[in-house]
């Protein structure tokens, strides 16, 4: 049985609580912790078996595993904190982790592991397998609602007014790396791309805030010596967060039920 701990007890934290609980495989949330504990417990009252709502700390010291579906803000101490006491994280900040370069001597020097779920993007086994061999080169075009980007750091910092557009407005183009750091909340799933390919420096990046759309979309090319990938997803968003995919919450929810089930499928 792997007790689970969730960091973070929003959006995705809450769809994972849900499906731990309904899951047969052994898995056991064991605790949350939360920003707003107000929420926190409002949440909690609708689980069939509530569970403590407690510090980092505590959190990392019930649980084998942490999910952190914490704001990005946190991902560091989240995650220095599970890591140093030998514990696995799963989470989807690929901004946050790409930032921290000492994440693999952290984990390495106390028996931890952190695992990237795929989130909202798809491919990167496929990804993955072609970084084996030599990747030419890897683009990647993203397109979202307005409402879905209307409050990202870039937008507001740049004083991109997004209210009044009727067309399709490019608003950001440059390496995922750079992408990460001006939408450290709306592309994760570029630097999850940038660190399974060629690296994030490598890895081109353009995002559009679309009137016409109503779904985050994604469409990914990537040339290597084995093979051409032509990659697109069109992700529903959640109805308490635009910016979040539904699939993002169930890509965690994978992600546990491979690291119990006795047969994985995937890389």
């Amino acid at each position: 049985m792997k007790n689970i701990g969730i960091a973070g007890f929003g959006t995705i934290g809450r769809v994972v609580a849900r499906h731990i609980e309904a899951s047969e495989l052994p898995l056991k949330l064991a605790a949350v912790s939360a920003g707003d504990r107000s929420r926190a417990e409002a949440a909690m009252a609708q689980l069939k078996t509530p569970v403590p709502i407690v510090d980092t700390a505590e959190l990392v010291a019930l649980s084998d595993v942490v999910v952190d579906s914490a704001p990005t803000a946190a991902f560091r101490e989240i995650a220095e904190t599970t890591l140093r006491a030998g514990k696995t994280l799963v989470t989807v900040s690929g901004a946050a982790l790409m930032q921290w370069p000492e994440a693999a001597d952290v984990a390495r020097a106390h028996g931890g592991r952190l695992i990237l779920a795929t989130g909202a993007l798809l491919g990167l086994d496929a990804v993955r397998a072609a970084a084996v061999g030599t990747i030419h080169s890897v683009t990647m075009v993203t397109r979202k609602p307005v409402k879905s980007l209307i409050k990202a750091e870039h937008v507001v910092r740049n004083r991109i007014d997004l209210t009044a557009i009727t067309e399709p407005l490019k608003i950001f183009e440059g390496s995922a790396r750079e992408g990460a750091i001006a939408f450290p909340a709306n592309v994760n799933v570029a630097a999850a791309l940038g660190m399974a390919g060629v690296g994030p420096e490598r890895t081109r990046l353009e995002i559009w805030a679309d009137p016409a759309l109503e779904r985050n979309t994604h469409r990914i090319v990537v040339d290597s010596d084995s093979a051409r990938l032509e990659l697109g997803i069109e992700n529903i968003p959640t109805d308490e967060n635009p910016g979040t995919g539904r699939i993002t919450a169930q890509s965690i929810v994978a992600t546990l039920n491979d690291l119990v089930a006795p047969i994985r499928i995937g890389t």
